[in-house]
């Protein structure tokens, strides 16, 4: 590396960035930009690399079309086979196969006109500012998203991981926005479904840490048009853990994309589930030289190629799981980024 910028005392660390598949199979695909800017802590770092960043700020984003219909949109596999397949998943959680898994499903967008990320995303951030907005390859195609949670954060030796399951419509007003709140807050079958993802993210970060501390019971967060449930844990990783990456190996699948118990849970998604994920429900983020770094879950997210976009979103099945109730689970998931599709 030729260069690597400093910023005051302190060497800027070195940046990569990219993310994974959901099954691993080519494990964690990480890429060194020529440029970087990390934020945090008030300041921001830019990373060089190489003899000159001549041309490395951004262009800015383009304008946002006008809104425009769909040429043809379609749900892959069909709403009735998404529903069977939730009746399948929770006939054989009453058998006892497995205690919870998480059913995705896609739309498939043919727009009738080239997409431009760019503008997809910056309408994504708009919508959203607080979720993660990230944009990387996957196989031929981009994968585009603005993901609400958290997989971990690595500063030190202490990190952090925000596991959501358990959703709720918002409300279109402020008295039916506390309504729905308030009724996923007390709702059995979504405290029933969180609780295995606590299990699940408290049984891996155990062998890594010295110590974790995470609330007794869920909190509210909430997206552009979903409530969730959370639980926020922090721990101080044991001395001999170096990386984020190792963190990210060990939570990876959570509960809260897969299922419970995990190899269970993946055997009923190869058999339940007929599409290939791809990069939806894998981790994307960065990593630095000193192996701190932050991913999150590539969730509200598509695979976008030219004016083809296939939208991912899925839902916990539990024992007390309605299949239709589900369905619309997943659909209030594509809501907004179908928004942003039809204007960016």
């Amino acid at each position: 590396f030729a260069s690597v910028s400093r910023s005051g005392d302190d060497v800027a660390p070195l940046v990569a960035v990219g993310g994974a598949a959901f099954d691993g199979a080519r494990g964690v695909e990480l890429v060194i930009p020529s440029h970087a800017v990390v934020r945090g802590t008030g300041r921001s770092i830019e990373v060089a690399v190489g003899d000159s960043t001549e041309g490395a700020v951004a262009a800015p984003f383009p304008a946002v079309l006008p809104s425009e219909p769909f040429a043809d949109l379609r749900s892959e596999p069909s709403e009735d086979d998404y529903r069977a397949a939730v009746a399948r998943a929770t006939s054989l959680i009453r058998s006892g196969s497995f205690e919870k898994v998480v059913l995705a499903r896609s739309i498939v967008v043919e727009a009738g006109r080239e997409l431009d990320v760019r503008a997809l995303l910056a309408r994504l951030r708009a919508v959203d500012p607080d979720a993660y907005a990230f944009a990387t390859t996957d196989g031929d195609a981009t994968l585009v998203g603005a993901s609400p949670e958290l997989l971990v954060r690595k500063s030190g030796r202490r990190i952090e991981t925000t596991p959501l399951a358990g959703s709720a419509p918002r409300g279109s007003d402020e008295e039916s926005d506390r309504a729905s709140a308030s009724r996923l807050r007390e709702s059995a079958k979504d405290l029933e479904e969180h609780r295995y993802v606590v299990e699940d993210v408290a049984a891996a970060l155990g062998p890594l840490c010295s110590s974790i501390s995470f609330p007794s019971s869920p909190e509210l967060v909430r997206t552009a048009n979903v409530w969730h449930l959370a639980t926020p844990f922090v721990g101080e990783l044991r001395e001999d853990v170096a990386s984020v990456l190792d963190v990210l190996d060990a939570l990876h699948p959570t509960a809260a994309v897969s299922g419970l118990p995990r190899a269970a849970a993946a055997k009923a998604l190869r058999d339940l589930e007929p599409l290939d994920r791809g990069g939806y429900a894998g981790p994307v983020g960065w990593v630095d030289d000193r192996g701190d770094g932050e991913f999150a879950i590539a969730l509200r997210c598509a695979r976008v190629e030219s004016s083809r976009a296939r939208l991912f979103a899925g839902a916990g099945i539990v024992a007390a799981s309605d299949p239709e109730a589900e369905l619309e689970e997943s659909a209030r998931k594509f809501r907004a980024f179908l928004d942003a599709l039809r204007w960016g």
